[in-house]
């Protein structure tokens, strides 16, 4: 006897719908599963028979195929546990097949037949809504990451029995509502305040133009002088995400496996900070079966890259493709899967090797060559995509002693915000674009026209400190920025006298 379930897969961050065929049929006793079966799909028929017979139902010592359709697709995971085990107990008459048309099964078995969590729970619900489909029914920790899903019936089960019973319509369990984004932000964890940290204030106004039109950053400083502090509050001043950006994030943390137990939405915009021997693969994703990187781990959020010049420049390399497009393409042999990867990147490092060349309280001991390999570690192309250079200096003891508190994050997020909503109306026909750092040459020719005095002085800059057109193009941007903060429809000269401060690393003496 043949009988159909539906169940689904991920591909990148998209999800499929994969339909599960069970044909038990007379001859010699086997089990086999078709249609490109991957690692823990395989192994799964060990745990759909021991879960069958331990949850109380028979298995007929008869030929079992499993076709997993579409087959020219690889399957990956344990999702596929659970719609195998019931279009087996369909195709032996153990099951009426009534609701199975109307719902996408997910879940991995144990030996007890009890369900248990799976991976992208989150991107296979939005397609069963898309395809008109009534609900999903998944394991009950899944619950609540599927039901952020409006208009979609999800069914949250703890074992194979009960799965059986609400398919024969003798069990109903409850239907959770489907959490706000709102809710969901309030219930998130605190965010580190600016406030907090004492001293630092151009550092500080950097951060904020770098949130402001989410340029990349790149601190420069002596041990202890805050730069890591600094980057950990990045994410308290950028805009709170949207409904729209909290499901992407969501979706790429699902498919990760990395969203938490019980969790419905990613509420506060991520903060990734992986060390420095990470591998390419874990930056920007790979692995078998593949999973997303720290990269894109970091979408809609801050990916921060502390000592920068010690990660493996191969590592730093393929960085270039996410922060030029905002995503990942991973290509092999076998597939090809883009995972988004829009994130605004932080880095920090060390002036030199050392870390005190320039400060005045401690002797550099670091030669001029040592400095150039140092230095040399970060490739100019990587540096062409970082807007800010932000020199950080050592705090001095009467401001970490100062018990006046410095302005908090939600004041300057307010400024960040009102900035931002400049931008959205400036750059509303041009999808692409969402904020100033993505802004290509010729949106700088349109939107970032310079008075009199502010041209007059960009030129002297230009000459006088030997700036780069690369640097020439920053700078248009991050003052911008300056006049989007001010409430400005023209960049003056204040704006590029600001935003030339934050170019230090491409300054040369003038010959």
């Amino acid at each position: 006897m043949l009988s159909r379930v539906l169940s689904g897969a991920v591909h990148g961050v998209d999800a499929y719908l994969v339909r599960v065929e069970a044909d038990v049929a007379s001859g010699v006793p086997s089990f086999s599963t078709v249609g490109l079966p991957q690692g823990a799909v395989r192994e799964g028929k060990e745990r759909v028979v021991a879960a069958i017979k331990n949850s109380g139902f028979e298995l007929p010592p008869r030929r079992i195929t499993i076709n997993l359709a579409p087959a020219d697709v690889r399957k990956e995971g344990s999702a596929f546990d659970l719609p195998i085990a019931v279009g087996i107990l369909a195709s032996t008459g153990q099951l009426t097949d009534g609701r199975l048309e109307e719902y996408v099964l997910l879940g991995e078995l144990g030996l007890d037949g009890t369900l248990r969590p799976v991976r992208g729970t989150l991107p296979i619900a939005v397609e069963v809504r898309a395809r008109g489909l009534k609900g999903l029914i998944v394991p009950g920790h899944n619950v609540p990451e599927a039901a952020v899903v409006s208009g979609l019936h999800v069914v949250g089960a703890e074992a194979l029995r009960e799965v059986t019973a609400f398919l024969t319509a003798r069990f109903e369990p409850r239907t959770p509502e489907p959490r706000l984004a709102a809710t969901e932000k309030a219930n998130g964890a605190p965010q580190a305040d600016l406030a907090d940290v004492r001293g630092q204030e151009y550092a500080k106004r950097a951060l904020e133009v770098a949130a402001a039109g989410s340029h990349n950053v790149l601190m420069i400083g002596p041990p202890g002088s805050g730069k890591t502090m600094l980057a950990r509050r990045i994410p308290g001043i950028l805009p709170p995400l949207s409904l729209e950006e909290a499901l992407e994030t969501t979706k790429v943390h699902s498919v990760a496996g990395v969203l938490g137990e019980g969790k419905s939405l990613v509420g506060n915009r991520p903060f990734r900070a992986p060390h420095h021997t990470i591998t390419d693969a874990g930056l920007i994703g790979g692995g078998s079966p593949p999973r997303p990187g720290e990269a894109s781990l970091a979408h809609n959020g801050v990916l921060f890259l502390d000592e920068l010049p010690e990660f493996r420049r191969n590592v730093l390399e393929v960085l270039r493709q996410p922060l030029e497009d905002g995503d990942v393409t991973l290509s092999r042999a076998a597939l090809s899967l883009t995972y988004p990867a829009r994130f605004m990147l932080a880095a920090a490092m060390n002036p030199c090797p050392c870390g005190y060349q320039g400060d005045p309280t401690h002797r550099c001991s670091c030669s001029p060559q040592a400095l150039t390999r140092y230095l040399g570690k970060v490739s100019g192309p990587l540096l062409d995509r970082i807007d800010l250079h932000v020199e950080v200096p050592a705090v001095r003891y009467r401001e970490l002693t100062g018990l006046r508190p410095g302005e908090s994050s939600q004041l300057i997020r307010e400024r960040v915000c009102r900035a931002r909503e400049r931008q959205r109306d400036r750059f509303a026909d041009l999808p692409s674009i969402f904020a100033n750092a993505h802004m290509r040459p010729r949106d700088l020719r349109e939107h970032c026209r310079l008075d009199a005095d502010g041209d007059a002085l960009l030129r002297s800059a230009i000459t006088r400190l030997g700036l780069s057109a690369r640097a020439y193009h920053r700078i248009l941007k991050i003052a911008r920025t300056l006049a989007d903060l001010a409430g400005s429809a023209e960049i003056h000269s204040a704006h590029v006298a600001e935003a030339v401060q934050y170019r230090s690393l491409d300054r040369v003496p003038a010959g």
